[in-house]
């Protein structure tokens, strides 16, 4: 009886691990997907000046139609299916439009309503500043952004060799002399203060050349004054620095010029044989 009870398990175990690996694929509907196209729900929310309650001001309200290349008077009226005071009926009725919280949220099957927010003068598209339309997607699409690129930068510290994140900690003004881990943290606390500019300094010529600068300033190869850049052994001027200027951002913009090019040679052959 035991052993059928485990030739019995064993079949079971083998028809299971079977199941999970004939399976079909699935992909999940989604009604998004279905609801892509036509009329979507629109937000609008009121810019300054308004409390619990605010009714928008809809007396006299024209606009300028391009189609007909003329000024016509506009009204929502929720029986109507124009915001155009011009075709719409004798029973047509004006109903007030009001925003809770400062937010008024338009459903897709009140499209007049949205057409008359959309055109009217104070909806700040249109140069106004009473109101505005909350573009839900497009903040979406940009916390993504946002998300991905704080991301990415806190990868290049975690990910990065030492060596490689010298260079930016030396062009941040951050001390080297520490720990790794310390160095990693300061340069994480960059990295989430300004994602985008963090992730650019790898790929700046000019976070290199300031770090090897600024690291041959303070090994006694070059020697920095208020008045230029001088090789530290021979004191011979290399370049004059104007009044008011960084010596080091000086010569970093010198080095990236065909003249300078054979300064910074010489500058990393240096800093090479210290090593």
């Amino acid at each position: 009886m035991a052993k059928q009870a485990v030739k019995r398990a064993e079949t079971s175990a083998e028809m299971v691990m079977d199941t999970h690996a004939t399976a079909p694929s699935f992909t999940p509907k989604r009604k998004v997907d279905v609801q892509s196209s036509g009329r979507k729900q629109k937000i609008y929310s009121v810019i300054t000046g308004a409390g619990i309650w605010f009714k928008l001001n809809q007396a006299n309200i024209t606009i300028y139609d391009k189609e007909q290349d003329t000024i016509r008077a506009i009204r929502y009226c929720s029986n109507e299916p124009s915001i155009y005071l011009d075709e719409q009926s004798q029973n047509a009725i004006r109903e007030h439009i009001v925003f809770k919280d400062k937010t008024l949220i338009v459903p897709p099957n009140k499209p007049n309503l949205q057409d008359y927010l959309d055109a009217h003068p104070g909806n700040k598209a249109n140069g106004g500043n009473v109101f505005f339309e909350i573009n839900t997607e497009r903040n979406a699409e940009a916390d993504l952004d946002r998300e991905f690129l704080l991301h990415d930068a806190v990868s290049l510290v975690r990910d990065k060799s030492i060596d490689d994140l010298l260079p930016v900690a030396i062009y941040l003004n951050i001390n080297i002399e520490q720990k790794n881990q310390e160095i990693r943290r300061e340069l994480l606390m960059e990295a989430k203060a300004n994602p985008k500019a963090f992730i650019e300094m790898f790929d700046n010529p000019m976070v290199k050349i300031r770090s090897a600068v600024k690291q041959a300033v303070d090994f006694q190869i070059l020697r920095s004054r208020p008045d230029g850049m001088y090789w530290f052994d021979t004191n011979r001027l290399i370049l004059a620095c104007p009044a008011g200027q960084e010596p080091v951002d000086v010569m970093t913009r010198f080095c990236l010029t065909e003249k300078g090019a054979s300064v910074y040679d010489e500058v990393l052959n240096r800093l090479e044989r210290l090593a």
